[in-house]
């Protein structure tokens, strides 16, 4: 067995959480991240190499939020969605509508529902372009989210997705905790109002490789990933400190062994804007990856102290058949969560065909319960259970990349192709390599304007 060391893992997590601390994209953060994990892949020997490209960073000074109920104004907390604007210290007040995401969309008429008002939606993943339209076009005020997977006291964190901000704009969004909404609803709350300071604006994220050549050229290419960018306000110990750890100690234990395949190692920047990192990098070496990828196998929020491992994603009916022996040898066991998952980094490596899954330790049916949140930090990972599946699949890739001929067929089931094609279209794009720049343009415009 490969010799992952726990105690690796958690001096790389220290610098991560305690030394640098929250790591947004874009941010001064992000970038001390990318340095402290191309130094590292450098020090064991890979091959290392910076491929930059252009993010909105969320750049928010002040926040501010407001409920009237029981004849009276009640502060709350919220957290300002990346890729929205804010409202340059202006206060912006209207009346209070509540709008239910799973089912309000059925809705023909959302302008007389929202227009001018500050919408309270139940539920803060907008899954469908046209719905994300529709909600633009009906000129809220302003939007308020609650997350319908984490049903706490605490607002969370996220993004809007840039595609979508490109093709659709924006409205000033807040994440706000789903028990504030609760009782809002409760108390009979009539209007809201709401400031920010600060906002999106350009800046730059980079992906990180590290190269681990193989002895034949010929022989193609196995992935690793994981990406080192978190939300706002989080440390990100578990995301995805975690990964950023783990890919760390992957390269010094896999740097020695003779391989003919090579191992790419890939720290991807912005993922939590949907993984604009991994997207950047797919366009940008397609042709390559539809000539040589083989596989990526992606670590995203693995490292919680209670819970379950789950392997998610699209890949052949072999390699299901290869992997559960291997984690079994290091006294580890997954779910294999099967279908086309679209918010994780292995997934635009689907989009280009490549077989890609990503390793995930949930820790309640919703994910993990400190998602996002604040107290993401080194309490809540246990490196031991982290070095055990890092063997497991430290293991299976020297495996993989000594043989001559791998003993599955580098490609996606049959019964995903439309799936991934549409999410690859609605999400992301598609194989536009305009859209970040255009989203970046239409960002700034609207800093501009407001």
């Amino acid at each position: 067995m490969l010799p992952i060391d726990p105690a690796q893992l958690e001096c790389h997590l220290r610098v991560l959480v305690e030394t640098i601390g929250v790591r947004l994209a874009g941010s001064a953060g992000e970038s001390a991240a990318a340095d402290y994990v191309a130094a590292e892949f450098e020090r064991v020997g890979a091959v290392v190499s910076r491929e930059s490209f252009p993010v909105q960073m969320r750049d928010v000074q002040e926040q501010q939020l407001q409920v009237f109920h029981d004849a009276a104004w009640h502060d709350a907390g919220c957290s300002l969605f990346a890729n929205t604007p804010g409202t340059q210290g202006e206060w912006v007040e209207a009346p209070l509508v509540f709008f239910d995401g799973p089912t309000g969309y059925q809705n023909t008429d959302l302008p007389r529902l929202m227009r001018g008002n500050v919408v309270m939606h139940l539920g803060c993943h907008i899954e469908s372009r046209d719905n994300y339209r529709r909600l633009v076009e009906a000129q809220p005020a302003g939007v308020l989210m609650a997350d319908l997977r984490y049903p706490g006291a605490t607002a969370l964190a996220d993004a809007i997705f840039p595609t979508y901000v490109a093709a659709c704009g924006a409205v000033t969004s807040l994440n706000v905790a789903y028990l504030d909404a609760w009782k809002w609803k409760e108390r009979g709350a009539t209007r809201a109002r709401f400031r920010v300071v600060g906002g999106p604006r350009p800046a730059e994220s980079a992906n990180i490789i590290g190269e681990l050549p193989g002895a034949d050229p010929s022989a193609g290419v196995l992935y690793l990933g994981g990406h080192h960018d978190t939300q706002a306000d989080s440390v990100g110990a578990d995301d995805n400190g975690s990964a950023t750890a783990g890919l760390i100690e992957l390269a010094r234990v896999l740097a020695p062994l003779p391989r003919k395949c090579t191992i790419r190692l890939i720290s991807f920047g912005a993922e939590e804007q949907l993984s604009v990192g991994s997207s950047a990098y797919v366009r940008r070496h397609r042709a390559e990856l539809e000539k040589s990828g083989k596989l990526m196998i992606n670590f995203d929020s693995f490292g919680s102290l209670l819970g379950w491992n789950s392997l998610s994603g699209s890949g052949p009916a072999e390699l299901d058949a290869l992997l559960p022996d291997y984690f079994a040898r290091h006294g580890q066991y997954y779910r294999r969560d099967y279908g086309v998952l679209p918010y994780a980094d292995h997934f635009p490596f689907n989009a280009a065909g490549v077989p890609g899954l990503t390793l995930m330790r949930p820790n309640c049916a919703g994910g993990r319960f400190f998602h996002h949140r604040a107290d993401d930090d080194l309490s809540r990972v246990d490196v031991n259970l982290m070095a055990a599946s890092l063997g497991a699949i430290a293991e299976f890739t020297a495996d993989m990349a000594q043989r001559d001929r791998l003993p599955f067929a580098p490609k996606l089931p049959e019964g995903e192709h439309a799936a991934v094609a549409h999410c690859w279209a609605d999400l992301f794009g598609g194989w536009d390599t305009q859209t970040v720049a255009c989203c970046n343009s239409f960002t700034k415009s609207l800093n501009l304007a407001n």
